[in-house]
């Protein structure tokens, strides 16, 4: 009975983690799907939905080979820091365009249908490593359960696990249609969501960097207090200003 209620209370934090995870991708997918028509922007989310639970699942089946793939938390590093950085600038270099830039820009059509899914499941593969390697760090702490093995994982472990990656999903399914009407009423807060996206950028470098093949930083950096700490505050920070900076441009533009 004991075994249960251990395996219970982790697999209730793992869905809270996987939860905050799923809140990251989703964050990503509606920033990139939102240029899109309205009946092509679902079809994409419903994509990217179908390949975040595709990656995760072979990443649940192969963590034992990808704990060892440092260069692919890398790569997703490198690409979040990307896309985010690439916004940040093109943002910029079209506020200070003249009006007659503008028109020209915006009549070049931005990335097309299966373009976007492209980009979108990109992301999703940095996602679903980060996501699993999470999901492991917890599940291995749990004493083992049955004398199978799953991926080189024992199979109650592994059950949590998946578990928990499924109920993630589940969330990010919502939480991406709301964050698409969200950037829809504020577009402003578009800033702040491609913030957040290379925020996540600098998450997967610091794990990275602490990978035990780098050991740039020490390998347990990214789990300690002081970071996860910083972490949050500075993603929730950036959340809450880019909130209140849309809701006062919406205002303002009302006012008019």
């Amino acid at each position: 009975m004991d075994i249960l209620l251990e395996y219970g209370w982790v697999l209730l934090v793992l869905i809270g983690l996987e939860g905050l995870l799923a809140a990251d991708n989703a964050v990503v997918m509606a920033v990139m799907v939102k240029h899109l028509p309205h009946a092509q922007r679902k079809k994409a989310l419903f994509y990217g939905l179908l390949g975040a639970f595709v990656l995760r699942f072979l990443a649940l089946f192969m963590i034992t080979l990808i704990v060892d793939w440092w260069f692919v938390q890398a790569a997703g590093a490198a690409y979040l820091l990307f896309i985010s950085a690439k916004h940040l600038y093109d943002a910029r270099k079209h506020k200070n365009a003249t009006e007659e830039e503008k028109e020209e820009k915006s009549s070049k059509k931005q990335s097309g249908f299966w373009m976007t899914v492209l980009k979108v499941e990109a992301a999703d593969l940095a996602f679903a490593i980060d996501s699993m390697l999470a999901a492991v760090a917890l599940a291995v702490t749990l004493p083992k359960l049955g004398d199978f093995t799953i991926g080189g994982i024992n199979g109650g472990q592994f059950t949590v696990m998946f578990l928990g990656g499924i109920i993630g999903l589940i969330i990010m399914r919502f939480a991406a249609q709301w964050f698409v009407k969200v950037l829809e009423k504020y577009p402003q807060l578009e800033t702040a969501a491609f913030l957040i996206v290379g925020w996540v950028g600098v998450k997967l470098t610091v794990m990275t960097l602490s990978h035990p093949n780098v050991l740039i930083l020490p390998e347990d950096f990214p789990h300690s207090f002081a970071w996860k700490t910083t972490f949050w505050v500075v993603l929730v920070g950036i959340a809450v200003l880019g909130y209140v900076t849309g809701v006062r441009a919406v205002k303002k533009n009302e006012g008019k």
